[in-house]
């Protein structure tokens, strides 16, 4: 199992272990969301989607009327939606940052924020300290969003110079890299993330528009994201999905809706350590495994709506990204 599966994986299990202590019924929770289980009821570690673990989010969001799952004062269902319509507005960084304080200074259920300039740096704090939060989810989600939101907010990768975390090194330590670009420091006095402070006068590149398509996914935005949403392979990975649900984008219309060559798309992810195929394989495994989970197709005709000629060619890509046949993710 890849870093990337294994670090959805996690998420997912520590979801569930928020439902436990809210005392939800986590095994209905699962078969909602499609998730096979393992004997302890627990998600079984490589099975589970990223988009799956933003169902599984959305419901417990749902379920606690809280989008910090219960976990500290309350943070009612569309709060961080006011929030973020309040910065779309201002000019630069600096001020959308300062919206963000004013809003913690009065809203309970925002932990607390302030921004310091230490040059060369920008370090912002979040003060997760009320937190009831053991496994470090809330903290987490709260971190991603901010980090996510600068870049959206930018229309550019921003690449965090330093990350400190108020708790120790957790098993999952290394996935941190995946999210969030940078290994944290572990144990920390706060939670503090860094970056340029020459990115506060940067100007805000986003309009109504577009935040109401950022918020209408949310959180698979977020956690489903690796990159930022600024590189190449999350470019090309957009326009690829259309191709789930009708004819696929060929690299020469990818490359011209991006407005390069198509030589010169294929630099850029090599660059990024990938290729088009490569995106659209993990495109079609996350596919396959989301339907096998669900159970609501034969695998003849997942095959077919993926575009394999025939079945056997299908369960062998599927053995290929996976390393286990298609009836291993059907639900019991």
């Amino acid at each position: 199992m890849d870093d990337d599966a294994a670090a959805v994986a996690s998420m997912a299990r520590r979801l569930v272990r928020i439902g436990e202590r809210r005392g939800l019924d986590v095994a209905s929770l699962l078969r909602r969301t499609g998730i096979p289980a393992d004997p302890a009821g627990l998600p079984r570690a490589g099975h589970v989607t990223h988009r799956q673990v933003s169902e599984l989010t959305q419901e417990l969001w749902i379920l606690t009327g809280d989008e910090l799952f219960g976990l500290g004062p309350p943070a009612p269902l569309g709060m961080f939606q006011l929030v973020l319509r309040s910065v779309i507005h201002v000019p630069d960084l600096r001020t959308a940052l300062q919206r963000l304080t004013d809003a913690a200074a009065v809203l309970p259920g925002m932990p607390n924020l302030q921004v310091t300039v230490r040059e060369p740096l920008a370090e912002v704090e979040l003060d997760v300290s009320g937190l009831d939060d053991p496994d470090h989810m809330a903290a987490e989600y709260l971190a991603t969003l901010l980090h996510r939101l600068v870049s959206w907010l930018l229309g550019r990768r921003v690449a965090l110079r330093d990350l400190r975390v108020p708790w120790p090194s957790p098993d999952y330590a290394t996935q941190y890299e995946l999210v969030f670009g940078r290994h944290p420091h572990f144990g920390a006095g706060s939670l503090v993330l860094a970056f340029d402070s020459t990115l506060l006068a940067a100007p805000l590149v986003r309009d109504e528009t577009e935040l109401a398509d950022f918020l209408r996914d949310q959180p698979h935005v977020l956690l489903a994201t690796r990159d930022y949403g600024s590189s190449q392979a999350d470019q090309v990975r957009k326009i690829l999905e259309h191709g789930l649900h009708g004819p696929w984008p060929t690299p020469d219309d990818i490359a011209a809706r991006l407005g390069v060559s198509t030589q010169h798309l294929r630099r850029l992810l090599r660059a990024e350590h990938t290729s088009i195929g490569q995106i659209k394989e993990d495109l079609l495994r996350d596919a396959a495994i989301a339907s096998l989970n669900r159970g609501t197709e034969s695998v003849e005709d997942l095959a077919r709506r993926l575009g394999f000629s025939e079945a056997s060619a299908f369960r062998r890509a599927f053995r290929r990204w996976t390393g286990r046949p298609p009836g291993a993710y059907r639900l019991p």
